[in-house]
């Protein structure tokens, strides 16, 4: 019988209680992962948790330090360490360069970048001796330019950018840790779906994914599971594209 592919390891979720989050969660301990799943939505989160086969659920505001600490000391008091961690939480705002309040700014800033510089951090410490892999949910907003969400993209290009610097950070201080970013095109998610709603006519080929279809929540799961296993074991400080192509037009 063959090994599952990602088999005991300790995997921390951030925004788990949906979305590719969820499809993430539900891939991975299907492949033999033990989860610590968290999010802000704890209805949602806990029963997620429950769903799976080895996983807990843990409150967790990624803009707080203080929450990011209690997330991985809950890790290592269940697991006794920490193997992978998915920056997987994000919001966004429909709003231009010239729409977008100081406000709205700060705060998707704050959700997106600043709470994937805080989870890299914490892992750095959790795992610089026993190595382990970061997942960095970016977007295909971090390759091309997206009139309709200045924030969300300037966000999720802070956190391409931050995927290479942790990388090659690790590598020159010798801890055995990958980091690689994702980035997805138009994805069949509640978070995809508002976008469509929400969008001009002009939008609705690019928030698609350009392809006239999104892509399913397995489409990215799928590459999180390989970049959590040891077969992904050389790839570091890369941004996978997952986008049907959109972006190579």
């Amino acid at each position: 019988m063959p090994v599952a592919r990602v088999q005991d390891k300790v995997c921390i979720i951030t925004g788990a209680a949906s979305g590719l989050g969820k499809c993430s969660a539900e891939l991975l301990a299907a492949e033999g992962a033990r989860l610590v799943l968290a999010d802000i939505d704890d209805a949602a989160g806990m029963a997620v948790a429950e769903s799976l086969p080895t996983a807990i659920y843990v409150h967790c505001d990624v803009t707080s330090e203080a929450d990011w600490q209690s997330l991985f000391a809950a890790a290592d008091a269940e697991y006794g360490r920490v193997d992978v961690l998915l920056n997987n939480a994000g919001i966004a705002v429909l709003a231009t360069i010239e729409s977008t309040s100081l406000e709205q700014w700060e705060l998707i800033q704050k959700v997106n970048s600043t709470s994937v510089f805080l989870g890299c951090k914490f892992a750095l410490e959790a795992m610089k001796d026993t190595g382990g892999s970061i997942i960095n949910m970016s977007s295909m907003a971090a390759l091309v330019g997206v009139p309709m969400y200045a924030a969300y993209t300037a966000s999720k290009g802070a956190i391409r950018s931050l995927t290479k610097t942790v990388a090659l950070h690790c590598q020159q201080k010798g801890y055995p840790i990958r980091c690689n970013s994702i980035h997805p095109g138009g994805i069949n998610t509640p978070m995809g779906h508002k976008a469509l709603a929400d969008a001009d006519s002009s939008d609705l080929e690019l928030l698609a994914g350009g392809a006239g279809a999104m892509g399913e929540p397995e489409d990215i799961g799928w590459m999180v599971v390989y970049l959590a296993a040891d077969e992904s074991r050389h790839v570091n400080g890369a941004e996978m594209v997952v986008d049907n192509a959109f972006t190579a037009a």
